[in-house]
């Protein structure tokens, strides 16, 4: 069925990861007339995704953790939730009657509006930017995108391969691909020394949480599986035409080993693109460095009518953005009438327990993998902006000759208005402007955003019924919110 311009629904939820499909799924339940769009060919998002149909059965190899999605996309096609995979949502504006929402969605090369009186957004999370000389080169990726073709297709890096980065990720990755039959020549670890001692004082929690027993037996299980180097400090990729080799520096000694494959990840942050345009307020995260999304207890955001669920707001994990995406799901209910306060929060309670629970370990698994500053703030010729090929220096020096933020760097260089959109760079950047201004992140600011968030093309314009509430759909810009 194609999205149809006409329809209007109480909620639509963005996003199919766990947070979206639980979202969409409880506010179906509560008799909400709810749509679900995802640019996904299926449900999932990136932690559960190729779950419906990915090639690797074996269900050791991606481990109990994943299939657990399996429950949520049966919770979701049990629901009433209408679902319309392969949909690119690109705008979020107001109803030109005051009532509520235009969607702005791209299905099959042709553009449509939704209307709907709520708005959950579930948008996940983006690896953080790593950076590092000649991560451009082919056979440089990130461990995600990794991860994306070995549950979608099966398929494993061959060849001499290394793993960089820190984070609990990175041995996961080694250890499901160690599964698939994949060879891992070396991991280089640069979580910074003496990290557990900021990392101790969340012992406590972290001991009681569900993490620690698959946190270790998923370390000792990567680590007999793979060569592991400690203590690294930088990470260079090097070739002509490809990746040939790796450069690493430890304890002021630099060493180079040969690989066709080199695997990128230092943990990954809330992707801000859509609640950005949208003018919600964002605030800035040290634990986390990272923006991350100023809401309520039900999810709510600043902007009346939006609430924002799972990892896009703010890291807490996969089971923790499924539960969050429940509460926002009554949260919307009970905004919408169709359930009063008391039922809400009897229906919430149970949600809240589990929500403490699974969130336990999550300031020490912050504290212990937060990346090393020289990973976080590149330097020299090292490109940050993929798009438009800036380098580290070019935003250093803006910063120095008068750029307070990222939106100044934008204007005299031009990162950050590639086909991204700023997603790849705008952590960077920020860092990067920090550092040379000495000023918190928080004050230096991200990338304004503006709508369309992604990439549309004119004929799926065109294709636009050519109504006013279509006309300015496209041209109305939202006004910039100070702090946002």
């Amino acid at each position: 069925m194609t999205v149809d311009d006409a329809q209007r629904y109480d909620v639509v939820v963005i996003g199919a990861g766990p947070a979206g499909m639980a979202a969409a799924a409880g506010c179906a339940g509560q008799g909400l007339a709810t749509l679900l769009l995802d640019e996904q060919q299926a449900p999932g998002g990136q932690i559960y995704r190729g779950i419906t149909g990915t090639p690797v059965r074996e269900r050791r190899v991606l481990g109990g953790d994943y299939w657990h999605g399996q429950e949520l996309v049966e919770r979701l096609s049990a629901s009433d939730a209408r679902v319309e995979q392969a949909s690119t949502v690109w705008s979020v504006l107001p109803d030109e009657a005051g009532e509520g929402w235009q969607v702005g969605v791209s299905r099959a090369g042709r553009a449509r509006l939704v209307r709907a009186r709520r708005v959950v957004v579930a948008t996940g999370a983006l690896e953080r930017p790593f950076p590092v000389p000649g991560w451009t080169l082919p056979g440089v990726m990130t461990a995600g995108a990794a991860q994306i073709l070995l549950k979608t297709a099966g398929l494993a890096p061959a060849g001499r391969v290394v793993l960089a980065g820190t984070g609990p990720l990175l041995y996961l990755l080694a250890a499901q691909l160690a599964r698939a039959g994949a060879k891992m020549d070396l991991m280089l670890d640069t979580t910074p020394g003496g990290r557990w001692r900021s990392a101790w004082r969340h012992a406590p929690g972290f001991l009681l949480s569900p993490y620690l027993a698959k946190g270790l037996a998923i370390y000792r299980e990567a680590v007999a599986r793979v060569p592991v180097i400690r203590g690294v400090t930088a990470v260079e990729a090097l070739g002509g035409e490809g990746l040939a080799r790796v450069r690493y520096a430890r304890g002021g000694r630099s060493e180079t080993v040969a690989a066709d494959t080199l695997l990128l990840h230092q943990g990954v942050i809330p992707n801000t693109n859509l609640t950005r345009a949208l003018g919600c307020a964002h605030d800035w995260d040290p634990a986390q460095r990272c923006f991350v999304v100023r809401r309520d207890a039900w999810g709510a955001a600043s902007v009346p009518g939006v609430s924002v669920a799972g990892d896009g707001a703010a890291i807490g994990g996969a089971r923790v953005a499924e539960i969050e995406g429940g509460i926002a799901a009554l949260g919307a209910a009970c905004g919408l009438g169709a359930i009063d306060a008391a039922r809400r929060d009897a229906l919430a309670a149970p949600l809240r327990r589990e929500l403490a629970r699974w969130g336990r370990g999550r300031a020490f698994i912050d504290a212990m993998y937060l990346p090393g500053r020289a990973f976080l703030v590149p330097e020299g010729d090292t490109i940050v902006c993929s798009c438009e090929e800036v380098t580290a220096a070019q935003v250093a020096e803006a910063a120095r000759l008068g750029a307070a933020g990222p939106n100044q760097v934008k204007s005299f260089l031009r990162c950050g208005m590639g086909p991204c959109q700023g997603r790849l760079c705008g952590a960077t950047v920020t860092e990067i402007i920090a550092s040379v201004r000495r000023a918190p992140p928080g004050e230096v600011g991200a990338y304004r955003t503006r709508f369309p968030v992604k990439p549309l093309t004119l004929g799926e314009l065109a294709a636009m019924p050519q109504t006013p509430a279509s006309v300015q759909a496209v041209v109305r810009l939202p006004a910039a919110k100070p702090g946002s």
